[in-house]
């Protein structure tokens, strides 16, 4: 069978694989890791951060179950609820985000489909109730 009959191929291996989310996530903690809102919700090394979110994209866009492996499901809310999300903090999130996909060296469809689930998963780890500010936009 020739091999375009058959198999689907996933965003991971469209874009790349590891490289592309090893770049993207790198890329994101460069600027997480000089943010005044952002920085302060880490630990001094950032390293395991990036490992986690890097593992996390590599499996949820079909590469290897890696982060499943080692850390169980996903679960992203349960993991994020000791710390207040709120806008600030998902604009903030989405600033980093933005130019590391941007950055990206990927087709114009792969982009929109990383940052639009992207995009969702931050407004959908928001835990704060709005703030007088949000309320009046």
């Amino acid at each position: 069978m020739p091999p375009s009959l058959g198999r689907v191929t996933s965003l991971y291996d469209e874009v790349g694989g590891e490289p592309v989310f090893r770049q993207l996530v790198a890329d994101f903690y460069a600027g997480v890791a000089h943010d005044p809102v952002l920085r302060p919700l880490y630990p001094d090394d950032l390293g395991p951060a990036e490992e986690r979110l890097r593992m996390f994209l590599v499996q949820y866009w079909g590469g290897p179950t890696t982060y499943s492996e080692q850390r169980g499901h996903p679960r992203l809310r349960m993991r994020h609820v000791s710390w207040l999300i709120g806008e600030r903090e998902r604009e903030a999130w989405l600033s980093h985000m933005l130019p590391a996909v941007a950055r990206l060296d990927i087709s114009d469809q792969a982009r929109a489909a990383i940052w639009d689930h992207l995009e969702r998963a931050a407004h959908s780890l928001m835990n704060a109730p709005p703030t007088d500010d949000s309320l009046l936009r």
